[in-house]
């Protein structure tokens, strides 16, 4: 099977990483695939994927729409003569659809979520559902993506719900490196996430404050990148925490971030299943996390980490002042996320992948 993601990449997160482990596990099988992001968009995917030796291409594109983008997507699909395009993201979605059109060739595509948080973003998710009629399966990875879908007038057998996996044991290093590193003062709190208003990035930060003067063990840390960051350095500021709260850039090497990392937080006030959370998990660490889209299905309350309401800023302080003050609750809870990890694994996710694309070639035939 010869499979092309077309995905316009922000950077190294949680749909990229679903890319390149599905092109992984692909050529495991024998399969072939073909990565395509657009040229203004992030290149960091498309070298993440030429360094693992995978075939990867730019498309040119200038703008937020090129109809000479689609001329070269369609170069790409004569050449490349996929089996199955699987798209990530409303571009993606649009550019395939025009790109494909004349052809017989199956269309997927993954929705992780769609953000509320312009009229603008709001308005493109809405188109985005809208062309997805036409494609022929649609992976939600979340119940609520589902209802959208459905309430959008996707067909209900065109939909697949595959929450999203990781390999287990990249990530295993990183809990045996911490467990055998010399115990150290103060604890490190993180977040792993684009610096985006879906994120709750302020939310962080406004929890970060709360606990500046309480516990002054505390320091915390941000890894990734996006177009928030002056605003929320500015917050940084003002609350004082300059020299408690870091905006550390998106790290190359993620294990390395999470090995750093005491404590793992995710604020989000829209979500998915986020992929940086299962392998924080999978990395042994503790987790407080909003209970929003599918985190409950990885957090379970009291038991492998707190779940605290979105944008409650109180209740987000409480639960990281909880895990703080509580060593043995932070060991026990690590462990116990570890081992809930082994429910998400990246296996489970790629024979998901493959029983959809092979239902998507036999949609495409019965055309």
């Amino acid at each position: 099977m010869r499979v092309l993601h077309l995905i316009s990449s922000v950077g190294m997160y949680g749909a990229e990483a679903v890319i390149l482990n599905l092109s992984r596990e692909l050529r495991s099988e024998g399969h072939e695939s073909l990565i395509a992001s657009f040229s203004n968009a992030s290149r960091q995917l498309h070298d993440r994927a030429i360094a693992g030796g995978f075939e990867s291409m730019l498309l040119p594109c200038n703008g937020q729409f090129d109809v000479g983008s689609i001329r070269h997507l369609r170069k790409a699909l004569s050449v490349f003569r996929p089996d199955v395009v699987h798209c990530h993201g409303y571009k993606p979605d649009i550019y395939a659809l025009l790109g494909a059109c004349g052809t017989s060739v199956p269309l997927v595509s993954t929705c992780h979520t769609w953000y509320d948080t312009d009229p603008i973003v709001k308005l493109y998710g809405i188109i985005d559902r809208l062309v997805l009629r036409a494609f022929d399966q649609v992976v939600a990875v979340s119940v609520e993506v589902e209802r959208q879908l459905l309430r959008s007038g996707v067909r209900p057998e065109r939909i697949r719900r595959i929450r999203n996996g990781i390999d287990t044991k990249t990530f295993e290093r990183v809990a045996i490196s911490r467990n055998a590193a010399v115990a150290k003062s103060g604890l490190r709190v993180g977040l792993v996430g684009r610096l985006a208003q879906e994120k709750g990035i302020d939310i962080f930060i406004e929890a970060a404050s709360l606990l500046a003067t309480s516990h002054p063990e505390l320091n915390f840390v941000v890894f990734g990148e996006g177009a928030e960051r002056p605003i929320l350095q500015e917050l940084i500021d003002r609350r004082g925490l300059r020299d408690r709260l870091v905006l550390a850039g998106q790290r190359e090497d993620i294990c390395s971030a999470f090995a750093e990392l005491d404590i793992l937080v995710s604020s989000s006030r829209q979500e998915g299943l986020p992929i940086a959370l299962l392998e924080g998990m999978a990395s042994e660490l503790p987790v407080v996390g909003t209970a929003v889209g599918e985190v409950p299905t990885a957090i379970s309350h009291g038991e492998t980490g707190l779940l605290v309401p979105s944008g409650d800023v109180a209740a987000l302080a409480a639960g990281i002042a909880e895990i703080a003050e509580d060593e043995v609750k932070r060991k026990l809870f690590a462990r116990r996320a570890r081992r809930r990890m082994e429910e998400f694994s990246l296996r489970q996710m790629f024979e998901e992948y493959l029983a959809t694309y092979q239902s998507a070639i036999a949609q495409a035939a019965s055309r």
